[in-house]
């Protein structure tokens, strides 16, 4: 995958109990505070809704402490885990 250094990348990973919406609400979410979703992969396993999103927060109009304060907020008013972690992390994390 080709990053561009100007992004500043966020991965965004989502898991509870399937039902109507959770796509909807996040990605809306995201779409007021002007966060682009570069990739998403999503599906359902033995009924639970299992998301990665991969987002560019460098035109968000809020900083990363409120964007993860609202998606904790959704996450438990629709009983999900929502996490975050910056790409950097991810990547030092992830290293062979």
């Amino acid at each position: 995958m080709n990053v561009d250094v100007d992004k500043e990348l966020l991965f965004i990973t989502v898991i509870g109990q399937d039902k109507k919406g959770i796509v909807a609400r996040i990605s809306g979410l995201l779409y007021e505070r002007n966060i682009n979703i570069e990739d998403i992969s999503q599906g359902v396993m033995q009924g639970y809704f299992v998301m990665t999103m991969l987002v560019d927060l460098r035109e968000a109009t809020a900083d990363l402490e409120n964007i993860s304060h609202v998606l904790q907020q959704l996450g438990d008013e629709m009983g999900l885990r929502i996490q975050l972690q910056h790409q950097n992390i991810f990547k030092a994390m992830h290293r062979i």
